[in-house]
């Protein structure tokens, strides 16, 4: 007896990154069998909804260590699955698609903690991840299952919880034939290196460093919050560099650490650029030398590691970008003069918006998810194992009437 064909299915993705910026919406048609390549799943529709300015405002707060108490926590953590769950919807009926056809909702939710490497904690070693925006809610709210929490589950094997990009970079941007960067330059800058016909174990992944946070809040504070980002970077080109700033920077013990890493606001947050502006009340810096010398501190520190940990024992012929950073003219042109014989795209070159990138890749690690599927790798985490990520939140089941 033949079996009937397995159909496609819809997922849509969600993510908000370190730069609270607002919520990425993807929706995803995946194919009845993803485990090889990107033509199994396609992006067929992206929208950003963003936060209101109260919103961003609290999330940035708590992001950044202000005190709270365990109720603000779990007020906020209810308020944003809501906000979550109105933007799966908002963007549902621009795609002109009814969320009875989504398979499910993968929700990154918002990271306002986040630890890779163990600390001591109460006579123990503590490795800990939060991020909030409760998944229940967004499934109660849509009528579409749910999974949302993805970090915890790598981190219980001992990994540190990031990046989980690569997986989905392996099956986008493997080739038999070069060796590829994928680098994505959000708050955070991290990349995956995918060796020529790697398997999945021969893939590496870590956060180099700041990628445009640093740069954004210095644009925030000198311009009062009126921009909230340096557009193509033309505030950077304005100024020049600060050598013995940037030296300082550099010089900072999280560069020179091996993967697995991964980095966050705890590092590169409010007291990272309080110090930096400090350094510039000292020196009498101009604002377009702060802000150019945080763009070279990004994309320098890029390419530091890919020196450092990948060249010399992998080769790449080719960096593929996404992300905000991937709209950064000095950027990229600094990653071009810095890595000889590398050639530089976007992840939009070939196909896939950078800004839809992140929340593409949450659809479909919820679609394994669903399928009991691992979908960390252990040789980007540094997890002992593989691991099956998130946490499944079922929808209140319809009513006759409503079947």
């Amino acid at each position: 007896m033949n079996r009937p064909p397995e159909r496609s299915r819809l997922a849509l993705g969600l993510m908000s990154g370190t730069s609270v910026d607002g919520i990425d919406v993807a929706l995803v048609r995946i194919a009845p069998s993803i485990t090889a390549n990107a033509a199994h799943a396609r992006l067929e529709n992206f929208v950003t909804v963003p936060f209101a300015a109260a919103v961003r405002a609290e999330v940035l707060r708590i992001a950044e260590g202000a005190p709270i108490s365990p109720g603000e926590i779990s007020q906020l953590n209810f308020r944003l699955g809501r906000i979550f769950a109105d933007a799966a919807l908002r963007a549902c009926r621009k795609f002109r698609v009814s969320p009875r056809r989504l398979s499910v909702i993968g929700s990154h939710g918002q990271t306002i903690f986040h630890q890779g490497r163990p600390s001591r904690f109460l006579g123990q070693p503590v490795a800990s991840t939060l991020q909030i925006g409760e998944p229940a809610v967004i499934a109660a709210i849509t009528g579409v299952t749910t999974v949302g929490d993805f970090r915890p589950a790598d981190m219980a094997v001992g990994g540190q919880g990031a990046p989980l990009v690569p997986f989905a970079d392996y099956l986008l941007y493997r080739d038999a034939r070069r060796g590829r960067a994928i680098l994505n330059i959000g708050g955070i800058a991290n990349v995956t290196i995918i060796p020529k016909e790697a398997s999945p174990r021969e893939v590496i992944a870590f956060d180099t460093g700041p990628g445009n946070m640093v740069i954004d809040a210095l644009v925030r504070h000198f311009t009062s919050g009126r921009r909230t980002y340096d557009a193509e970077s033309q505030m950077a080109s304005r100024g020049q560099l600060l050598p013995a700033l940037l030296d300082g920077l550099l010089a900072a013990p999280y560069f020179r650490q091996a993967p697995p890493k991964s980095a966050g606001r705890e590092q590169y947050g409010k007291a990272y650029v309080e110090k930096i502006l400090a350094w510039g009340r000292r020196h009498r810096a101009r604002p377009e030398d702060l802000v150019r010398t945080a763009t070279m501190l990004t994309a320098l520190s890029i390419a530091d590691a890919l020196h450092r940990w990948v060249r010399r024992r992998t080769a790449i012929s080719q960096l593929i970008v996404s992300g905000g950073g991937a709209r950064n003219p000095l950027i990229l042109a600094q990653l071009s003069a810095a890595l000889g014989g590398v050639e530089v795209t976007t992840t939009e070159a070939l196909g896939l918006p950078g800004d839809a990138k992140e929340a593409f890749i949450f659809a479909l690690l919820a679609d394994q998810t669903l399928l009991c599927r691992p979908s960390n790798l252990p040789s980007a985490t540094g997890a002992r194992r593989p691991a099956i990520l998130g946490k499944i939140c079922y929808p209140p089941p319809r009513s006759q009437a409503q079947r």
